[in-house]
């Protein structure tokens, strides 16, 4: 087996996590500390801090256990965690590359032994700078890639060899969610989506619903019903937009009655557009309940993508379909409400009205 692709070592006894601060063994960090008797410090496996005596050292599954237990962090942690961090940041930037400069998009075991680590650290070190895995990297930058192809390609089978699709049935597996739509529709603009909408009012202000074919894929808050049309208009530029008939009046009804009342519960299908990353952000945030509320760290540690908080806020922001995909249900990780797409002050009725029910 190629030494790249080998298991890491289990530190699963003190004398391997011995051994591995003895070599300091930068693979070992994240799955232990050892802090030092006599300093009253804990370091990672790694640190560049002067080596103690064994009888000195003991072991502890997490900086947070060795806090814990009364040891603080070494001086040389910052220093050593700058250092380690640039390290990380630059395999992890020249994988990217890779893939993107790649017909075929390696895999897993390609791009760590590019990296020098094994299949696991690497998967785990990609994730936590991107947000991604290297599979759903390699997805993404096919489908920005796809995009541009489509805008500038003569046809439609130029665009899918010229993003690095293998063949037609490959990519018409998975254009819609790629695209959000077939790709003729997505080249002509959206042209041939028909996209129904409605304008009502509510306490909160007015409130624009739309429903694609698929669902909604569109809920605005605001206090100007033209503002909220021109958004929408901006959101699907080619689209056919038809204003709602009597039967979509009826559930944009459902929908403000949900915002008046969130005991009642919403339950409708939606048409969810995204990046994979942003799909995997807005899920997390249908899964916290009513009445609840999750920080952006929060957030970003449920998809296990601790490092990436900012692209967590980011992907909030860009949320068009409010209260179904409840993005006012995250806060700073001080409690502090931060922005809100359609403002905070409706941010912190729709919680205070949560937290009644």
């Amino acid at each position: 087996m190629n030494a790249h692709t080998t298991m890491l070592p289990a530190y699963d006894t003190d004398e391997a996590r011995w051994q591995a601060v003895q070599t300091r063994d930068a693979r070992a960090d994240g799955h232990f500390v050892y802090a030092v008797r006599t300093t009253g410090v804990y370091c990672r496996p790694s640190s560049s801090a002067r080596l103690p005596n064994r009888e000195n050292v003991e072991f502890f599954p997490s900086p947070a256990a060795a806090e814990a237990a009364g040891y603080r962090p070494s001086r040389r942690a910052q220093g050593d965690r700058t250092a380690a961090t640039a390290e990380r940041s630059a395999l992890v930037a020249q994988a990217c590359r890779l893939i993107e400069s790649s017909q075929t998009p390696p895999g897993l075991s390609e791009l760590a032994a590019h990296a020098g680590l094994s299949q696991s650290h690497f998967h785990r070190v990609f994730k936590a700078e991107t947000g991604l895995t290297p599979k759903a990297y390699a997805t993404a930058y096919r489908a920005r890639k796809l995009q541009e192809e489509l805008n500038a390609s003569g046809s439609i089978t130029d665009a899918i060899y010229g993003a690095g699709f293998n063949s037609n049935s490959r990519f018409y597996e998975t254009a819609g969610q790629v695209l959000g739509m077939h790709a003729r529709e997505y080249r002509a603009g959206g042209a041939g989506a028909v996209v129904r909408f409605a304008v009502a009012e509510c306490s909160l202000g007015a409130i624009l619903v739309a429903q694609s074919q698929r669902g909604i894929c569109a809920i605005l808050l605001g206090d100007d019903p033209e503002r909220l049309v021109q958004d929408l208009q901006d959101q699907f530029p080619s689209a056919e937009l038809i204003g709602g008939d009597n039967d979509f009046e009826r559930l944009v009804a459902q929908v403000v009655g949900f915002i008046e009342a969130p005991a009642v519960g919403l339950n409708l299908p939606l048409d969810v557009r995204g990046t994979a990353f942003q799909q995997r952000v807005w899920q997390a945030l249908r899964e916290i309940p009513p009445g609840s509320r999750a920080s952006y760290t929060d957030i970003a540690e449920r998809i296990g993508a601790p490092r990436a908080v900012r692209a967590v806020a980011r992907a909030c922001a860009a949320n068009h379909i409010a209260v179904a995909i409840p993005c006012h249900r995250v806060v700073r990780r001080d409690g502090d409400l931060s922005g809100y797409r359609w403002g905070v002050e409706r941010k912190r009725e729709l919680l205070r009205r949560e937290a009644q029910d």
